[in-house]
């Protein structure tokens, strides 16, 4: 049996209030969770978004999730072996970087690897990320899909939306017979080149979404045998 680390006292940075009673609360919230599930698994996070937290929160009920700032996740494991919660925690802390959350669960290695492995959610490029297609509006009318589909299942976009088209949007649309109208193919972008605000704003406008968000697996701890097994 791993030897018990609980009356260890770690003491928190000084903070205003508020904030030093969040980290206080996280800090607890992973301590309890580390006495009631055998397995801590970091997760990368970066750019995630609301709907991605519910799946995973709504899927993974019985297990726990715990999203936080690095110093306040890496203060609860424990930073070096006199501090750490349990045998070995403080190795998690060299995969704790980036927006990170910390799962906790009694399931299998294998349930978890799997269930992340195969979790893919589409969403919106972001700006300053590269963009994974081309995309050009066709001339003449513009319709609501921007051409990703036929013109016979989509609609024409609503006229009101001209002026954040051209001034927003730099695009160089027209009204023509009360429907939004551009004389040539206008290309958004190119794929593989970072999209900037207007580029990703368009994109959405448009209801693009060609980007494809997935969990990154990046080591656990087994709190029965104190291993950390790292996944890259």
């Amino acid at each position: 049996m791993p030897r018990s680390k609980r009356s260890k006292l770690v003491t928190l940075a000084q903070t205003d209030k508020k904030g030093r009673e969040n980290k206080t609360r996280i800090f607890d919230e992973v301590r309890a969770a580390l006495d009631a599930h055998r397995y801590v698994w970091v997760l990368k996070l970066d750019d995630v978004r609301t709907p991605v937290l519910q799946d995973i929160r709504k899927d993974w009920t019985g297990s726990k999730l715990i999203l936080g700032k690095r110093k306040v996740l890496e203060k609860a494991l424990g930073e070096t072996p006199e501090e750490e919660y349990k045998d070995n925690l403080h190795k998690l802390g060299e995969y704790i970087e980036g927006l990170i959350g910390l799962l906790f669960t009694d399931e299998t290695p294998e349930t978890v690897k799997a269930y992340f492995s195969a979790y893919v959610k589409s969403d919106y490029p972001r700006a300053k990320s590269k963009s994974p297609i081309t995309f050009v509006i066709p001339e003449g009318i513009v319709y609501s899909r921007g051409g990703q589909v036929a013109e016979e299942e989509d609609v024409p976009m609503s006229h009101s939306m001209e002026p954040t088209l051209r001034n927003k949007f730099k695009m160089p649309t027209k009204i023509v017979s009360g429907k939004i109208t551009l004389p040539e193919p206008y290309k958004v972008v190119e794929k593989g080149d970072v999209l900037d605000v207007r580029q990703a704003l368009i994109l959405k406008t448009f209801g693009v979404a060609c980007a494809d968000f997935r969990v990154e697996m990046r080591a656990y701890h087994d709190g029965e045998s104190g291993e950390v097994i790292p996944l890259n």
